[in-house]
């Protein structure tokens, strides 16, 4: 998975055969994946397969399969159409769309749990890579101030928008593009990022820019063997590590601004 990451994908789902892998047409580099496919042709069996998917609404066939997911015994995550009997102390009802973030996968199950541990109260929040905007919807349930989100897909910023009405959060601004399509008149005290090893490498230096003296940045999105190059790479900005967790292969970590 890490291999193929490099080769320009940045979305994986594993499965019992082995793994999928997904990506933007352009962004794929297929010239490292023959590299890739040359290199382990000695291991059987292992085969590849490549196909392109036109995108849809997933909604039907996500309603059919999809359970509730409860981070930490302190936060449901459902689907409008779930029954709940139990109350948590906080839920976020989310409707996908083709958009990522629903707590099933491990890496935003490791940014919520690690948005339980912090302090949102009055607090400024940024959120990268929104998705389904399930973050921004927690930062503001644990009393965020105010949440500026974005995503660079259409889909995501239409499903952002609903999950946000949807769970009455009147909080959060979700706009269309990265981090350098946009300036901000304040300092963060928190920002969340729950993307890729790479783009979170590349992003670094914006982030602690953007944080406040005393602001945590909040990762995921990559496996257990990155972590000592983001925390390598936060270092080299002024983010010490506060805390580490893991899921599966997938990991997380916590970093503060010191200066």
């Amino acid at each position: 998975m890490a291999e193929v990451a490099e080769a320009g994908f940045d979305t994986f789902l594993e499965t019992e055969q082995g793994f999928e892998a997904y990506t933007e047409e352009k962004k794929a580099d297929a010239r490292q994946l023959e590299l890739i496919k040359e290199k382990y042709q000695h291991v059987q069996p292992l085969i590849f397969f490549e196909d392109k998917i036109h995108k849809q609404n997933w909604n039907e066939e996500w309603e059919k399969n999809v359970d509730p997911v409860i981070v930490e015994d302190e936060c449901l995550i459902r689907a409008e159409f779930h029954k709940i009997e139990k109350k948590y102390p906080y839920e976020i009802i989310i409707t996908p769309k083709m958009s990522f973030g629903t707590g099933h996968h491990q890496t935003t199950y490791l940014m919520v749990k690690n948005q339980l541990k912090i302090d949102h109260h009055n607090r400024q929040v940024m959120d990268v890579g929104c998705g389904t905007a399930i973050l921004s919807v927690m930062a503001s349930k644990r009393g965020a101030r105010k949440i500026e989100s974005f995503d660079i897909d259409e889909w995501s910023i239409e499903n952002g928008r609903e999950n946000a009405e949807i769970n009455r959060c009147n909080n959060i601004t979700i706009r269309k593009g990265t981090i350098l399509s946009f300036s901000w008149l304040e300092k963060f005290d928190i920002i969340l990022a729950n993307i890729n090893k790479n783009v979170l490498l590349e992003e670094m230096e914006i982030y602690s820019k953007n944080l406040v003296t005393g602001g945590l940045l909040l990762l995921s999105g990559f496996y257990k063997q990155d972590q000592q190059d983001l925390v390598v790479e936060g270092e080299r900005h002024g983010l010490a590590k506060q805390s580490q967790d893991e899921r599966d292969s997938w990991a997380s970590l916590i970093l503060k601004k010191t200066a």
